[in-house]
């Protein structure tokens, strides 16, 4: 979850510091760009899912050929060289799960468009193999799940090559009101790939890092409240947050039953469609997908087309023209242009005003939620602590290990919530569960397809003293409160900073927002390679 939308009068903090950045670094800028080209100059940079498999259809790649691509390229980027650390852990069976794609290929059997191409999971995702899950807790060490989560097995149904685990904020950012995004007791600090003393954001941290540096073809991160579109946002990607209940969320380390879910972080609009599709399905473990029965796509990919936002009416968030970064309002102002040229009709309207009330009671749901969750989790996980009250106390046992930075005061404050028959607990919920009929009426009344805004603000530095301050723009909390589906497209740069829009609409509209997304995507075409460069301020003289 996004920790830097949090705990304002008890409530969702808005973004309003503006970021302050001097021009004077550009010239810093292309000098570290200069000097990082030859980390970019290999094939497989930026490389689509569609172009891996003609690869290897024409036998010029082979899956395991690619599986040790990506190992050689993290050892040189993650864990030397830049070192943006994304990687938690590797999986040790990599190269014979991509062995055994290559034979069935060789026999004339190709499982799906993801048959072969390797993937990067969140390290609070089980995996039923020698890889531990942990959430990058410390405490959780040790904890190597008895079976895959529901969308695991999903992934390997369809052919994909596990790599490994990317690092994340720790308990998916619900452990300290002051943590950095980005930091776990086990993993460390990721950095973000395009400056490397810029915060990645979070808590899918890793997971942008590593797709945005091309240490892996696509990852799933997991969301909350901004955990999976404000990395891809911070980090040049395409992030999709689906409906909860599109996919599983059974054998995901949790936080909120009522916001959870993970969803597909990749370079593109297609290749995050064609994760987002495979992953689906009816989970008798998780009864949120049972609400999802007869409302997927079987190829979300299907929706791909350029003219997607031909005739389309888009909500666009009023407030974020009247302050923050002015060089980001003004690349809005320029995206909003572009929509009205690809044919959208534009309507300004201010939701999250609207949805403050609702607002109010999001923090307070998603304490009782994680504590109920995450006991039950480790109650028949196979970790060393069996409850949230163990994992505090091995926190307080082990502070230099586990809290050298930051503290658990979320951690305590949730274990000192009831059950959820709490009166507190249902009135809270009540007040977060308005944020749908808020949505539907407000689309409704404008005849709109989608709301659109900023995704977030430019990534914040690395401050492991302060934690997280606020850039400026946070446009995560209306479909992370009614559990709408939410996509972001990378809008532009400011400084080397990438920045994303955002397309959200109703329950299990993922396909119409694909079809706006795409459109955007092919007009913009505002992704761009990271160069790993040291930092944006001047050098000193």
């Amino acid at each position: 979850m996004n920790r830097r939308n949090f705990l304002k009068n008890g409530t969702l903090a808005s973004f309003g510091l503006p970021a302050i950045i001097s021009t004077s670094g550009l010239e810093k800028t292309v000098a570290d760009k200069e000097q990082s080209e030859s980390y970019n100059d290999e094939d497989l940079v930026e490389i689509t899912i569609a172009a891996l498999q003609e690869k290897m259809k024409s036998g010029t790649l082979t899956s395991k050929s690619i599986t040790e691509w990506y190992l050689s390229r993290i050892a040189k980027i993650d864990k030397s060289g830049p070192a943006i650390n994304s990687i938690i852990e590797l999986n040790p069976d990599a190269i014979s799960i991509a062995e055994a794609m290559d034979a069935e290929r060789k026999n004339g059997k190709v499982r799906s468009a993801l048959h072969g191409i390797p993937v990067l999971i969140k390290d609070n995702i089980d995996t039923g193999d020698k890889m531990m899950t942990t959430a990058g807790s410390r405490a959780l060490m040790g904890n190597k799940a008895s079976k895959d989560a529901f969308i695991v097995s999903r992934l390997r149904e369809a052919g994909a090559v596990l790599l490994g685990k990317t690092n994340l904020s720790e308990f998916a950012n619900f452990r300290s009101t002051i943590s950095t995004s980005g930091w776990s007791s086990r993993g460390g600090q990721t950095k973000c790939p395009y400056v490397l003393d810029r915060n990645p954001s979070g808590s899918s941290s890793g997971s942008g890092s590593a797709v945005a540096a091309s240490l892996c073809t696509i990852a799933i991160g997991t969301e909350t409240n901004g955990s999976v579109v404000s990395p891809a946002s911070v980090n040049g990607l395409v992030g999709i947050k689906p409906t909860v209940g599109l996919w599983s969320r059974s054998g995901i380390i949790p936080i909120s039953a009522t916001q959870d879910t993970a969803g597909p972080m990749a370079r593109t609009v297609t290749d995050a469609a064609i994760l987002l599709s495979h992953l689906t399905g009816i989970d008798e473990q998780d009864t949120a997908t049972f609400k999802s029965k007869g409302k997927t796509q079987k190829d979300y990919s299907q929706f791909l087309t350029k003219d997607g936002l031909e005739g389309k009416r888009l909500g666009v968030e009023k407030s974020f023209f009247k302050g923050g970064n002015p060089d980001v309002i003004a690349l809005l102002q320029k995206t909003i242009e572009l929509l009205k040229e690809n044919g959208a009709t534009i309507v300004e309207l201010e939701i999250l005003k609207k949805l403050s009330p609702a607002q109010k009671g999001e923090y307070t749901v998603l304490q009782y939620e994680f504590k109920d969750g995450l006991n039950k989790y480790l109650s028949k996980a196979n970790a060393p602590v069996k409850s949230l009250t163990e994992v505090i106390e091995f926190n307080a046992q082990h502070p230099k290990e586990a809290m050298p930075y930051f503290k658990q005061e979320i951690l305590i404050s949730s274990n000192e919530k009831g059950d959820l028959n709490s009166k507190e607990y249902k009135d809270a919920l009540e007040k977060v569960l308005s944020s749908r009929q808020i949505i539907n009426e407000l689309m409704q009344e404008n005849k709109l397809d989608a709301v659109c805004g900023v995704t977030n603000g430019l990534a914040c530095c690395i401050d492991l003293v302060n934690g997280d301050y606020d850039t400026g723009f946070s446009f995560s909390s209306p479909a992370a409160m009614a559990g709408y589906p939410h996509i972001t497209v990378p809008m532009g740069f400011v400084h080397n900073l990438p920045i994303g829009f955002s397309f959200f609409g109703t329950a299990y509209t993922e396909h119409a927002l694909i079809k706006m997304a795409y459109a955007f995507e092919q007009a913009s075409k505002q992704r761009s390679q990271p160069h790993f460069v040291q930092t944006i301020m001047p050098s000193v003289r």
